[in-house]
């Protein structure tokens, strides 16, 4: 179990198979609601295997949640299984939100 001090987040991944579509969608709206909540976090969106070194949660698709497990292994893996309904990102806003430890043992929303 991976798990990280809310204090402690500070760049935010939302990682993607290998394009655009849903999951930038789903990073430019978490942007939105972090910024709207007042959290003092970086948020992107990057391909599954170039998620950066530095990055504390990555929030990926179910099917892309091993791969980005191997290519952040220090990050919380945060994981989803519907772009339209995806409650990683409410998870994570909430969790911040109220201070909470960030952990993937949660990651299966």
């Amino acid at each position: 179990m991976t798990e990280k001090r809310a204090e402690d987040v500070h760049l935010v991944v939302f990682a993607c198979e290998a394009g655009m579509g849903s999951s930038l969608i789903g990073a430019n709206q978490l942007k939105k609601r972090a910024k709207d909540a007042g959290l003092g976090i970086k948020v992107i969106h990057s391909p599954g295997n170039q998620i950066p070194a530095d990055t504390d949660v990555v929030i990926a698709h179910e099917g892309l949640a091993a791969r980005a497990r191997s290519a952040a292994p220090n990050a919380v893996v945060l994981s989803f299984r519907n772009f339209l309904n995806n409650p990683a990102s409410d998870l994570l806003v909430r969790q911040l939100k109220a201070g909470q430890p960030i952990s993937d043992e949660a990651a299966h929303a």
